[in-house]
């Protein structure tokens, strides 16, 4: 009987050997950042941005923004009176210029970035009276697979952090 227990100890320890293809693990490809030749594009970004506003270019700001933007602006008294001045005039009053001041920029992954700081954005109303608004944002970017950094998310507030 002993014999017997043994033979098929033996019999199934051999039956689960069967030989098993090796696993072969390829080392992930880990694509390298140039922190500061990207956080330099970043900042071209915004530079070109402010400039194409200061030209008064509107047409020309789609192209610093994915097709997918999505964009939350202040809730203030002061922005919604804005906004309700610029739908009264047809849309009119649009920014004399912007000042974008970043705090913090941080690159995430490759594609990934955000930008974090304080904006202030300046219009003439109909009297030639020049408003200063300012506004904290937080701006999520992300890189196009032409290398271009572009505004994907944008929540900003009318609370302004020092």
């Amino acid at each position: 009987m002993k014999n017997t227990i043994c033979l098929i100890i033996l019999l199934t320890f051999f039956s689960c050997m069967e030989k098993q293809d090796k696993v072969v693990v390829e080392p992930v490809q880990i694509h390298e950042i140039n922190m500061e030749a990207e956080l330099a594009k970043i900042e071209q970004v915004r530079k070109s941005f402010e400039q194409t506003v200061k030209e008064k270019r509107y047409g020309d700001l789609g192209k610093f923004t994915t097709e997918d933007m999505i964009s939350i602006g202040p809730g203030s008294e002061d922005w919604i009176a804005y906004r309700k001045l610029r739908e009264q005039h047809g849309n009119k009053f649009r920014y004399d210029s912007i000042k974008m001041n970043p705090k913090e920029t941080v690159i995430l992954s490759d594609t990934m970035a955000y930008d974090f700081g304080v904006s202030s954005m300046y219009y003439t109303d109909e009297n030639g009276t020049v408003h200063e608004m300012e506004d904290t944002f937080l701006v999520i970017m992300k890189k196009t697979e032409d290398g271009e950094w572009k505004l994907h998310r944008e929540l900003a507030s009318s609370l302004v952090v020092e």
